[in-house]
């Protein structure tokens, strides 16, 4: 904690200095060659009350509604916002845009979205984009990851005999074919988010499914523990359709990509298309990669799928189908803060020209044509680095 406060502290140091100097914007003039490159920002949830929310969730997956309008004020002041289909037509055609402008979306389609940013959006006239996980819609069901959350957070909080019960999970006969430490448990000592993100990097869909259904046959989740993290409603994505936000894919049960197989991760990304346009009867076009994981070989799944423009979460680009890989900056409650957790002009500015982007490297996988090939050396950054991880 010390560690991360310490870190905060340089950060709004180097931000306020960049600022004020105006060597911020000068900085993201270079990085992008003298061109308005588009922001893309990406959020997640959007909740009324931040720290409630935050005993109970990812932190960095929550923004409030309070912070997301003093984001979208301080961007709508600097750039001019447009739709996803604006932005993805430019960069197909290969036309530059004549002044910065910037596109909002939000990912994995849960419900206070609608209640709490859809309204705030409606209000200031913004365009934006929900990217839904396809399967979910119209369920009670949560997201593999806040599962895991949940459940490790349950489990890890019993000292020993937590570290105990979840190696005997771990040790499974479906989970054991994969490459995960049993000695896991007590490395990462009581860390929920550490393990949630290092089990979902080593685990196949359907070994996760394995893990989580052992963790469930001993620990039921309570209702108030779910009710947060509820999906939309068909009749939620077709009102906000009717509205003007363009809704997305991202993908059928939120699979990392590059973990999965050709036929698996081709009917993750194909079928969630088919199931999007059968139940709202309009064109899906734009697809996110969930975390932002892609390869030579899922664009060209991408592609023949039917979609026209897909969205990750960090630098890396295609050069030759850049309307494939289109950067996206993710933000969330603390990622533009003061020390004093207060919305900083300064620290915004910063994201926006990707300043803290420059000694970052990315840290997903972006391999070669198939899943688990070595990394293509035709990838390169079009913005450098990656954004905030988790729980920064």
């Amino acid at each position: 904690m010390a560690r991360r406060s310490i870190r905060r502290v340089v950060k709004n140091g180097l931000a306020g200095a960049l600022h004020r100097t105006g060597a911020d914007r000068l900085i993201g003039r270079v990085l992008t060659g003298f061109r308005h490159v588009p922001l893309v920002i990406c959020y997640h949830r959007v909740v009324e009350d931040f720290r409630a929310s935050a005993r109970a969730s990812i932190p960095s997956m929550l923004t409030s509604r309070r912070m997301l309008e003093q984001h979208l004020d301080w961007i709508g002041h600097r750039y001019r916002f447009v739709t996803l289909d604006e932005l993805g037509t430019r960069l197909e055609s290969g036309r530059e845009f004549d002044r910065p402008v910037a596109a909002i979306t939000f990912d994995d389609g849960y419900r206070d979205v609608y209640e709490n940013a859809f309204p705030l959006l409606q209000r200031k006239g913004i365009p934006a984009a929900m990217f839904v996980v396809s399967d979910l819609m119209g369920t009670s069901e949560l997201q593999v990851f806040d599962r895991l959350y949940a459940l490790l957070s349950s489990v890890l909080e019993n000292g020993r005999d937590g570290h105990l019960a979840l190696a005997r999970a771990l040790s499974g006969p479906h989970v054991t074919s994969s490459p995960v430490d049993l000695k896991l448990p007590a490395r990462l000592g009581g860390d929920p988010l550490a393990a949630t993100g290092l089990l979902l990097n080593v685990l196949r869909r359907a070994q996760l499914e394995d893990l989580l259904q052992i963790l469930e046959d001993e620990i039921r989740l309570d209702s108030d523990s779910r009710e947060g993290f509820c999906p939309l409603t068909w009749e939620m994505v077709s009102a906000m359709a009717r509205a003007g936000v363009t809704i997305g894919s991202h993908t059928r049960t939120h699979a990392l990509l590059t973990s999965e197989s050709r036929p698996v991760a081709l009917e993750e990304i194909a079928g969630s298309r088919d199931r999007l346009q059968q139940r709202l009867g309009i064109p899906i076009e734009h697809f996110a990669y969930p975390d932002g994981r892609f390869n030579a070989g899922l664009l060209g799944m991408v592609s023949e799928a039917g979609y026209r423009f897909a969205y990750t979460v960090c630098g890396h680009s295609s050069a030759d189908r850049p309307w494939l890989t289109i950067p996206r900056q993710v933000l969330w409650e603390r990622s533009c803060v003061n020390s004093l957790g207060r919305f900083s002009p300064a620290v915004m500015s910063c994201h926006a020209h990707q300043v803290f982007d420059i000694p970052s490297r990315c840290r997903r996988d972006h391999g070669g044509g198939n899943p688990g090939e070595p990394a293509d050396s035709r990838w390169a950054p079009l913005r450098r680095g990656h954004p905030a991880g988790v729980g920064e």
